[in-house]
């Protein structure tokens, strides 16, 4: 793709009807289909300047700010990288080195951390019913830091993985499908089996699977989410996306069979997730540090695992998919069967032979990461990418 074909998207990005300015990015569902396009725009224009060798920063210095409550690889950098693409430097918020220690509360640190930032990514995905809801408690105390003039301007928060959502993630797994399948428009019709999968672990979040029967389900794809009973999402996230399902000419189907799940699928998406009353009575028991009845919790949740080992993406599964070569997706790390662990979720040689395309897959990340900061950042974010495009600065300097 070459200066014209950008110059193209950016033309398309003009004609989409957004008001993402100094709005965060933390709900996938609470972007209008014009928004959720206009980061896949944004996106792809990013990741072809760099192809292109023009460079697409438009901070000459800034600080994006990155607090991440839990661990994590890709997006820590997918979020630093895209970061820097942009021209800004990424600081992290360790909490175990700040006052947040000595009781500084959530309005003094957003304040704090201000100053001369552009964006704040946050990821917080370990306490159901608090991720989300810390989040806008930051967003919250910018409004009022701007409003009283003590910051100069609002930086922009990304939800880089709250309980209920993982926007980047969905975001750069749908961009995938768009690249993989010929465009958003080929994705009507396309089933994709979102599935529980067995896991030697038991905590993990429900906010990517989340996230991707709630993006999915709005761009008429045919959606099945399949667990075993017991297993079961936020019930109004699951009812969200059937309506949205509906709403795009789509469908949604809800079973309990991996199988039925998997049948004439053209994309399959096995992950491991703990149950929505699992992480209920997590909380508590995290808030309180009772590490007795988080040992006595995990002993009987990995032991109910344990009934559903049958639960995994073999050869034998992905044989019944359509004309048996779904595309297989995966935010990463898998629990793969025989590497990484006895029994997981994937068959070694499953997902042997889709490797390059997860990690295809991840490579979208720093570019929806981008296009986020971009377009909370930038009025008229096509102005402000044809102005890049016509100032040639080259990335690379020869």
């Amino acid at each position: 793709m070459g200066v014209n074909e950008i110059k193209a998207l950016i033309d398309q990005l003009s004609k989409k009807k957004i008001n993402m300015f100094h709005n965060d990015f933390l709900l996938t569902w609470e972007k209008s289909r014009d928004e959720l396009e206009a980061t896949f725009l944004v996106a792809d224009i990013l990741r072809e300047m760099r192809k292109s060798n023009v460079s697409p920063r438009i901070w000459d210095s800034g600080i994006a700010v990155s607090n991440f409550r839990d661990n994590s690889t890709r997006t820590r950098f997918s979020y630093a990288s895209a970061a820097d693409l942009l021209g800004l430097y990424v600081q992290d918020l360790d909490e175990g080195k700040s006052q947040i220690a000595h009781g500084e509360t959530v309005r003094e640190t957003a304040n704090m951390i201000s100053f001369l930032s552009e964006a704040i990514g946050i990821r917080d995905d370990m306490y159901l019913g608090e991720g989300d809801k810390y989040q806008r408690e930051v967003a919250q105390a910018l409004d009022d830091g701007v409003k009283a003039g003590v910051l100069p301007d609002r930086p922009t928060i990304v939800n880089l993985q709250s309980d209920i959502d993982h926007p980047t993630q969905s975001m750069a797994d749908i961009l995938h499908l768009a690249h993989h399948f010929g465009g958003l428009d080929k994705l009507k019709g396309k089933k994709i089996a979102m599935t529980w999968a067995y896991s030697p672990s038991y905590g993990k979040p429900l906010s990517v699977p989340q996230g991707i029967i709630g993006l999915a389900s709005r761009f008429g794809m045919d959606v099945t989410l399949a667990h075993p009973e017991g297993y079961d999402l936020i019930p109004d996230v699951v009812a969200l996306s059937k309506k949205q399902a509906k709403e795009s000419g789509g469908s949604f189907k809800h079973v309990n069979s991996m199988e039925e799940a998997f049948k004439d699928a053209d994309i399959v998406y096995p992950k491991s997730w703990a149950p929505y009353d699992v992480m209920q009575k997590r909380v508590p028991l995290l808030h309180s540090g009772d590490q007795s009845g988080l040992k006595d919790l995990e002993k009987a949740c990995l032991a109910n695992n344990a009934n559903f080992k049958d639960w995994e993406c073999t050869e034998q599964k992905m044989k019944v998919t359509s004309k048996g070569k779904a595309l297989y997706m995966h935010c990463l790390p898998a629990d793969i069967t025989d590497v990484s662990c006895k029994a997981g979720e994937v068959a070694a040689s499953v997902f042997d032979r889709y490797r390059d395309d997860t990690y295809a897959e991840a490579s979208y990340k720093p570019y929806i990461i981008a296009a986020m900061i971009l377009l909370g950042k930038r009025k008229d974010p096509s102005a402000a990418l044809k102005a890049l495009l016509e100032r040639a600065t080259k990335r690379e300097i020869l």
